[in-house]
């Protein structure tokens, strides 16, 4: 048994291509269960960048919001009802987005 091992070691060790390919073939489901795995999970670095987007686009939300506000608020001075419920309406979105938003330094 140990002849015909040593043989069949041999001739695969000849040939590059045959090594090449056995070696992918038992490779092949490692290599597959890691590129699950890798897509499977965020990393610290991705998670951090998708918070970040996450925060940009609250905040620009939150600006628009407040340029909103200040334009119906100057409407609803002016005695336009419309303006007046509109202008509540956006403080009560304002309302929800500042606790996500973090805290700014005076």
């Amino acid at each position: 048994m140990r002849p015909v091992l040593g043989t069949v070691l041999t001739l695969l060790s000849l040939s590059g291509c045959g090594v090449g390919t056995v070696l992918n073939v038992v490779t092949a489901p490692v290599r597959v269960t890691g590129k699950a795995i890798d897509l499977a999970t965020t990393s610290q670095s991705e998670a951090d960048e998708n918070r970040g987007r996450r925060l940009r686009k609250l905040e620009e939300r939150y600006g628009q919001l407040e340029r909103d506000y200040r334009q119906e608020a100057a409407r609803c001075a002016e005695g336009r009802d419309q303006s007046c419920a509109r202008q509540q309406a956006i403080l009560t979105e304002m309302q929800e987005i500042r606790p996500q938003l973090p805290v700014q330094p005076d």
